[in-house]
Parts: structure tokens; sequence; C-alpha cells
């Protein structure tokens, strides 16, 4: 956790994910606002609700986010009243949220904060940029359940992901759940650069063969696209460009209805907008098929959290050694600490 604090400088903003509820995210947010304290100046925001005492879904008790005098923040105006600190508004955005607009505002004194963001991609990039033109070394952006959206590379620089026995009381299979993510979130990008020009000119889904020509197939959603892509699929294919959700379903009716995948990589955004299920991926990958994106995710690191709000844990040890033995990235528990 040390070396994955260091990196921290590396970057001017860094999405904090979590794959499910109560996973340890806000104390993954926590254990970097304390070992950065006055060393980086930072901003923070987030795109759902935290800091408050009590989980307003769940009714369960969540951790307040302590931050040190000079912390720039983006948090809506109910939660900037309930904000525990001594603050100097800097600005507001125009954004609205359920809670108000976003105002941005600096910490006069170390104390707590609620956060509540904005919801949209856009907007979480103006008031990322916003805290960074203010002053901000380096900005936190604290997700939320399922919106891996954020760990966009156009969003954020790079991003921590959390995970938890929160996931299953299952060990194995929030290890399986979570290194699925881990390799999704980690797919390579293309490096063609007369590749990543083709697929810049197609508008949402399309081909590219192997002579460099391309096929833009006009579609307005690469939703049930399967069959406009195997009719326009031959043996010059070489790359599928999917802009939008790459869903489950679109790859189990091309390996269906055709061989031809089979050599052909299928290129989408990022890997955010990739929804494809583990067995599904393993099979398309393990008969020849092959998934890049345009825009590479960095994930710096993950934060396993053993313990279970609901009264169970795993074993320490075993839970971030099993993580560990199958990802090459740091794990570690903020919380037990290793």
């Amino acid at each position: 956790m040390k070396n994955l604090i260091k990196t921290l400088r590396d970057y001017k903003s860094i999405s904090i994910i979590g794959m499910d509820k109560n996973v340890g995210k806000t104390t993954t947010l926590n254990y970097i606002l304390s070992k950065t304290k006055g060393k980086i100046t930072l901003g923070l925001t987030s795109i759902g609700r935290d800091g408050e005492e009590k989980d307003v879904v769940t009714s369960t008790h969540k951790p307040k986010i302590y931050i040190c005098k000079d912390t720039l923040i983006a948090t809506s105006k109910m939660c900037f009243l309930n904000s525990d600190i001594t603050k100097e508004i800097l600005n507001t955005t125009g954004i609205n949220t359920p809670m108000g607009q976003v105002i941005l505002f600096k910490s006069l004194s170390d104390g707590y904060v609620e956060l509540a963001g904005a919801s949209s991609s856009k907007d979480i990039k103006i008031i990322s940029d916003k805290l960074i033109n203010l002053g901000a070394e380096l900005v936190l952006v604290d997700g939320a359940l399922s919106r891996k959206t954020f760990a966009s590379p156009s969003i954020t620089d790079a991003t921590i992901l959390c995970t938890g026995a929160c996931v299953s009381t299952n060990m194995d299979d929030v290890v399986n759940k979570t290194v699925h993510t881990v390799n999704t979130l980690s797919l390579n990008n293309e490096k063609d650069k007369t590749i990543l020009k083709k697929a810049n000119d197609i508008s949402r889904v399309g081909i590219i063969y192997k002579n460099l020509e391309y096929k833009d197939l006009n579609l307005l959603t690469s939703i049930d696209s399967s069959k406009d892509i195997v009719q326009n699929l031959d043996d010059s294919s070489t790359h599928i460009v999917v802009k939008g959700l790459l869903l489950d379903n679109l790859i189990k009716d091309i390996m269906k209805s055709t061989d031809l995948y089979k050599g052909i990589t299928v290129l989408i955004q990022d890997a955010t907008k990739s929804f494809v299920s583990s067995n599904t991926m393993y099979r398309f990958l393990k008969t020849g098929g092959s998934i890049k994106v345009i825009k590479k995710i960095n994930l710096i690191g993950i934060s396993a959290n053993p313990k279970s709000i609901y009264g169970y844990e795993f074993d320490k040890n075993q839970f971030l050694d099993k993580i560990r033995a199958q990802v090459k990235l740091p794990v570690f528990d903020v919380i037990g600490g290793g």
C-alpha cells in the first residue's frame, strides 16, 4: 500500500469504484486522505452520496469522511450545509442534483464532510477539471455501486477497485468475480494507429478489413446488432468495432452464428463498456476471439475487505492471497492491514 500511495502523485485524478455496497470504498478513500495529509492538495467529489452516518438504502452504519484543512471539495448544497468544517465558497457550478447545486469550496479546518456530486460522466469531468484549476494536485472521485463508467480514462487518469466479503458469502465466488472484473478493466488497448483512425471514423458499429477498408453499419445502437455484424463478416475481416455497450448476448450470438469471429478483434471504446460475463469471455477468447479497447483503463490497485457488515468475515490472509495469485496488481486491506 505504501508504494501505491507514492504512485498517486503520478496522476491528476483517480476514481475509486466498488463491486458492491459496503466493500470498503469510503474506508479506502479515508485511508488515502490520511496518508496524503499535508503532502498533496486534494480535490474531492463523489458520484453518489458519501460521508453520511447511515446508508439510506440499507440503514447500515457508514464511515464518515474526514478531511484536512485546505482540501478542495465539490458537493451538493445540502451536503455542503451538513459538512462539519469551516468553509470558504470558491465557486458554483450550475450543475444541479436532487440535493441542490454542486458547490466548490475550500476547507479552512479539519473535519467531516458529506459528498454528493454530479451523476453524469460529462459533469464529473467538468467538476474534476474545475477542482484542478482551483489548485488541486490530485482529484479523488468516490464512485458508487455499479457505476464503472467513472473509471473511464476519459473521466479519470487511474482507478482503484474495491471488493470485499459483502459481494458474496462464498470467498471463492468473491475472488472469481473480482478477478473477472480486474481482467475486464485491464483489457489491452489497440496499438495500431491506422486501425484506431478507421475505428474513429465508424459511427457506432462497423467492420474493418485486411485492406484497411471499413464498413460503417449505420446502426443507432450496438444492442441486437449481431445479425448485421455477422452478415458483413468475411475471411478478410480483422476488427468488429462496437461503440456503445458490449453485452453478453452480442458475443454469444456472434459465436452461435459463425466461426468467422476466430482471429477477429472486437474493439470497444474502453473497458467500462464491456458487460461480458466471465464464462462468455472465456469461451470467446479460448476459441480464437479477441477483445481490445481504444482507451485503456489504468487500474492501479485493489482494496479487499474481508469483513462483511452482515456479520461474517473471511480469513484475511487467505482472501488476499487468493486474489494476489491471479492478478498482477497491489492488493491491500486498508482496515486490517496487509
